[in-house]
């Protein structure tokens, strides 16, 4: 999933190998201020993406795909959402013709102003990162690079059905066909356009026509053990007020040691066609690992080890509950 465009110039020292050691911070110990809106239920985001693993990896055009994707839109009109599927088929960077469905759902669609949270929920088909050349061309459980993220969604939309005072409309839209980007095995070179596929068409056939939101907030990888979320270079050119006021909400909540007020690279990722094409500024919240010599999006990225044992609820508790902090400050 995604590319590192590049790594902007404060980053220093030498690449050291990573592991998967949490921090020693508390989240929940470093609270400051008084938390608004529902509590976060991280044991419920965790069941929601071991559900997604259950159906094995869920790659364009296999069965666990369209069998996960039935699940994960009936859950959202499980909690009352309005639920629409985009399907489209798009040509994949080796010319395979991709069965893609974008899901849409929307808490008050009635509402004229919008909040848009959005994910992948594909699987990368190849682990083309694994340190074991042989698993290069075996698919990814995708725990954390897809199914963390919609997890997080879902409880969301869980709890706000529960505690329906969010001042505004929320568009839940979960992103298909983002992980099919060319391999590195591949002899083809490296093309930025084969990922983020369906975020890209959505972008060109918004699921309502004129569709706009105040601001747009993707996830990407927000479970992983370790995780920091550093702000990311696109998030910044578009929308770097989006980005101050999530940064400012998780560090009021405590969740400092998992936001970084630092930048660290632009990343090609779904965000990219919301915010160039859609024009809705839209901020990734990606981890971002400096001191990781096999890859800066952490360990398990694009491997056979993005699985279960490797989802932190902790991680998922200091994402979620940002999220939670920033609709429920919503006027």
């Amino acid at each position: 999933m995604k590319k590192l465009l590049y790594l902007l110039p404060f980053i220093t020292g030498i690449l050291m190998a990573c592991g998967n050691v949490k921090k020693s911070e508390s989240a929940a110990a470093d609270s400051q201020t008084v938390q608004i809106g529902p509590s976060f239920q991280a044991d419920s985001a965790y069941a929601f993406c071991a559900a997604q693993c259950a159906f094995g990896p869920r790659v364009m055009n296999s069965d666990a795909h369209q069998q996960c994707g039935e699940w994960i839109a009936q859950q959202f009109q499980r909690f009352g959402m309005t639920v629409t599927k985009q399907q489209a088929d798009l040509k994949g960077y080796d010319g395979t013709i991709l069965k893609s469905t974008n899901i849409i759902a929307a808490y008050h669609p009635e509402r004229e102003e919008r909040v848009l949270l959005c994910a992948h929920w594909d699987s990368r088909p190849w682990a083309d990162n694994d340190a074991d050349s042989s698993n290069w061309k075996k698919p990814v459980l995708a725990a954390n690079d897809g199914a963390s993220g919609i997890a997080v969604l879902l409880e969301i939309a869980r709890l706000l059905q529960q505690a329906d005072s969010v001042a505004v409309g929320v568009d839940f839209v979960c992103f298909d066909a983002e992980d099919w980007g060319t391999p590195q095995w591949s002899k083809s070179g490296d093309d930025s356009d084969s990922w983020a596929l369906g975020a890209r068409y959505w972008a060109n056939h918004p699921h309502t026509p004129g569709y706009t939101a105040r601001y747009g907030i993707l996830l990407d990888m927000v479970g992983g053990q370790g995780a920091q979320f550093y702000q990311e270079g696109v998030s910044l050119r578009y929308a770097q007020s989006v980005v101050n006021m999530v940064w400012s909400a998780a560090q009021a909540l405590g969740y400092g040691s998992y936001f970084i007020s630092d930048e660290g690279g632009m990343i090609t990722d779904d965000h990219v066609p919301v915010n160039q094409i859609a024009n809705i500024p839209t901020i990734d919240i990606i981890p971002y690992h400096p001191d990781c010599s096999q890859s800066s999006f952490g360990p398990t990225w694009h491997t056979v080890h993005d699985d279960m044992e490797h989802i932190d609820k902790n991680t998922l508790q200091a994402v979620g509950q940002t999220l939670i902090q920033v609709l429920y400050n919503e006027k």
